[in-house]
């Protein structure tokens, strides 16, 4: 039985996240050969992270990488012998797999790692003294001064550097101090792949560390292709949709399935987050049919689930200002330039003047820290369909068709989506000069 992540992209928003939980669920079903975990690879708001855990469900773990690492390799810890042993109980495992290395054990705790290169060196040094051996040794009498070990979470590639660099032919593998396998050369012969499913993502850099090592098999999304190159054929189920949510309940539909109450809630969760409560320009008839399908699955009211929802959202005012700025924030080329667009959801815009100076201090730290031309904050009020600007000093700055409300702070009225209606604007902008 293999693994499979599936992950969404490096800030992880409602719609990532729940994405990625409602298609592991899918998938589960539907491949019961294989293990579908629902992974993320960047850290959550806390607005993201209050909402999840209204929902009761275990929130997919971080995980920060998929880079072969030493455990994909190390053998298993169950096998070995007693350092009390006589050597002549060895016999009967050489005899059989002919390892390089054998655990050995005092009582049920690691004690090292017998090579056949210490079972050699002694065989020889008996025979160079009288022709012959007189007496069989017990294991622990043999063997010979132990190495360092390996972490788990070493890279493969480290792991095998080790090793080659080592006089041994195998390894200790050791997690968090305690011992959890061993390797040995030929655990390094060929670097593992481990199997991932992307949503709400389809680009490398906006995708979990180590993606170009690993194996993709799916990509479930709504946004611009700019795919990844794969080895071999994948499905891929990309829609101008509203929200990946809406695509992965279409999923369960196409393969005569029905989401179970909490998935629908889930579902519809990343679904309303992503639209907007299906206020937003992206949504699509095919977001509304699926949200209301899932609201009447687990049985809630779409309207008051989505305004509880964006009610437990945090004020702007009261949250640390790069965090805020980085937790949905997305990065473009356009006509050489490097743009960040980020994007925070609100309640209100009232008190937009109490926080302004501040987020745009903080988006100009952010503009240099990532090394962009122009970064751009919006600031949406879901409620009353309204966005606000914060801009970092450019020129482009000049060409945005929004009213001026103080210097590189915009008025967007009827402005809800970074993609549909923002991010063409800015692309005018950098053209025009």
């Amino acid at each position: 039985m293999g693994i499979i992540y599936i992950t969404g992209h490096k800030n992880p928003d409602l719609d990532s996240i729940c994405s990625a939980y409602g298609y592991a669920r899918l998938m589960n079903l539907q491949d019961p050969d294989n293990t579908y975990i629902p992974v993320r690879c960047g850290h959550m708001s806390d607005s993201t992270r209050t909402i999840l855990e209204q929902l009761d469900i275990e929130i997919p773990a971080y995980k920060r990488d998929v880079y072969p690492k030493v455990r994909d390799v190390m053998l298993s810890k169950d096998t070995g012998i007693d350092a009390d042993d006589l050597l002549t109980s060895v016999a009967a495992i050489y005899e059989k797999n002919n390892p390089s290395a054998i655990p050995v054990f005092e009582k049920n705790e690691f004690y090292g790692l017998l090579t056949v290169d210490d079972i050699t060196n002694w065989t020889m040094r008996e025979l160079s003294r009288d022709n012959k051996i007189t007496k069989i040794p017990k294991v622990r009498d043999i063997m010979t001064a132990q190495e360092p070990g390996i972490e788990t979470d070493e890279l493969f590639d480290e792991g095998r550097s080790m090793l080659q660099s080592s006089s041994k032919r195998g390894l200790a593998v050791y997690d968090d101090g305690k011992y959890a396998g061993y390797v040995t050369r030929r655990c390094f012969l060929k670097a593992p792949k481990n199997s991932v499913i992307l949503v709400d993502h389809n680009e490398s850099r906006q995708s979990i560390q180590g993606i170009e090592t690993a194996n993709i098999i799916g990509i479930i999304d709504h946004h611009r292709l700019d795919a990844i190159k794969t080895d071999q054929p994948i499905f891929i189920c990309a829609e101008p949709l509203g929200s990946t949510c809406t695509i992965v309940y279409q999923q369960f539909i196409r393969n005569n399935r029905t989401p179970d109450p909490l998935t629908a809630k889930v579902l519809l969760t990343g679904l309303i987050s992503d639209t907007l409560i299906l206020k937003s320009p992206t949504t699509t008839g095919d977001d509304a049919v699926a949200a209301h399908v899932l609201a009447s699955i687990c049985r809630i009211d779409l309207e008051e689930y989505g305004l509880s929802m964006f009610s437990r959202l945090e004020g702007l005012k009261e949250r640390e200002p790069g965090a805020a700025i980085v937790s949905d924030f997305k990065t473009y080329t356009e006509s050489g330039l490097k743009i960040g667009i980020g994007q925070c959801e609100v309640t209100t815009l009232n008190d937009l003047k109490d926080y302004a100076e501040t987020y745009a201090k903080a988006l100009e730290e952010v503009r240099v820290m990532q090394g962009l031309g122009w970064a751009v904050l919006m600031i949406t009020d879901v409620i009353h369909e309204h966005s606000a600007l914060i801009c970092t000093e450019h020129r482009g700055n000049r060409h945005l068709p929004y009213k001026t409300i103080s210097k590189n702070i915009f008025d967007m009225p009827h402005v809800m989506s970074r993609k549909k209606q923002l991010l063409p604007e800015i692309i005018h902008a950098v053209e025009d000069y």
